[in-house]
């Protein structure tokens, strides 16, 4: 079932799919929720089989945690252990504040008893407040319902591409699901994420947010993975995975020198298609991708989704900037081509 929450419709027929859909959630059934990262499957954090299904429709591994989003800071704190985000170095809290509501997910201790399912068994949560108006709306009507948070990977089969448009989730998972569709999403790839349990703050997946914008907003440094100690094993997180986020069509990442020299004949095979920022003169199988990192992360996985449904067996990737600002696009593609 579809549900529309789009800007253009009317006011009174869009607070009524607000409503049906935080019904949805506080029933304890999936519905695929707009973010204004990827679209989520959703369900209530607190309800263990409602989290369940969503790893059974996924096929996703119940050890595998998943992200929980909330409407505001003050609801985090039921998922947090007592007192954390008092307790110096107050880093969890300050992230919280500056970049909430916004792509930034942040991993904090897990308050004993909540969201245990959720959280793939770890004494770890990942929070985050979305800012789509339309998953914000519906996450306080469904707190006004009892539901304090919801957990909410992206709709998709385990490992594959992530939905961004409402028509993304229906193809992934039919008419059986309620979607609710808040138009397509405006960042494109998954929210940053930060583990804030290790005692400074340790970047676990990169996104539209980077350590040079925390840093420059809060004055925190985040570390890079290489350069966090040892000592205390990092927490599992989503999207982390050394494959993922893959098209059926293999990803080739390949630096501009490399993809002009395959592509200067103009001879391709004709089940390839090349997707790439340089022009290349005379190839009809280019699509040009953009210059801007945002952009091509708003773009990456519509176009991924794009060139299946075109039935190409490879796609020839230019090799992004290695610069902060395309290291979440850096990230998804590496993954993908990884599988």
């Amino acid at each position: 079932m579809l549900l529309k929450a789009t800007p253009d419709i009317a006011a009174d027929e869009r607070q009524q799919a607000l409503q049906q859909a935080a019904q949805v959630l506080a029933d304890g059934q999936l519905l695929g929720l707009p973010t204004e990262t990827v679209y989520g499957l959703a369900a209530r954090a607190d309800d263990d089989a409602a989290v369940a299904a969503i790893f059974a429709a996924k096929q996703r591994p119940a050890s595998h945690p998943l992200i929980v989003h909330v409407p505001d800071l003050a609801s985090a704190a039921a998922f947090v252990a007592p007192d954390f985000l008092e307790q110096a170095p107050t880093h969890a809290a300050s992230l919280m504040q500056a970049f909430w509501p916004g792509p930034l997910t942040v991993i904090v201790p897990r308050r004993d008893g909540m969201a245990q399912a959720a959280a793939g068994g770890q004494d770890s949560v990942g929070l985050r407040c979305p800012s789509h108006p339309v998953a914000h709306a519906v996450l306080q009507l469904a707190a006004a319902l009892g539901v304090k948070g919801v957990a909410a990977p992206s709709a998709n089969t385990f490992g594959r591409v992530s939905p961004t448009t409402a028509a993304h989730v229906q193809q992934e998972f039919g008419d059986s699901l309620t979607v609710l569709d808040g138009g397509a999403c405006q960042v494109g790839i998954e929210s940053t994420i930060i583990d804030c349990t290790r005692g400074q703050p340790v970047l676990l997946r990169p996104g539209i947010i980077t350590p040079e914008m925390v840093e420059a907003r809060t004055g925190i440094r985040v570390l890079l993975p290489h350069e966090a100690a040892t000592r205390q094993a990092a927490p599992r997180a989503s999207g982390t995975l050394t494959a993922h986020y893959a098209p059926q069509a293999r990803v080739v990442l390949m630096p501009t020198e490399l993809l002009q020299e395959r592509a200067k004949d103009g001879n391709l095979p004709s089940d390839v298609v090349i997707w790439s920022r340089t022009t290349l003169p005379g190839m009809a199988q280019r699509v040009a991708m953009p210059d801007d990192a945002a952009a091509t992360a708003q773009q990456l996985f519509a176009q991924l989704r794009d060139f299946d449904a075109q039935g190409v067996r490879e796609i020839w990737v230019e090799a992004v900037p290695a610069h902060a600002d395309w290291a979440g696009v850096a990230d998804r593609l590496q993954r993908a081509a990884a599988a």
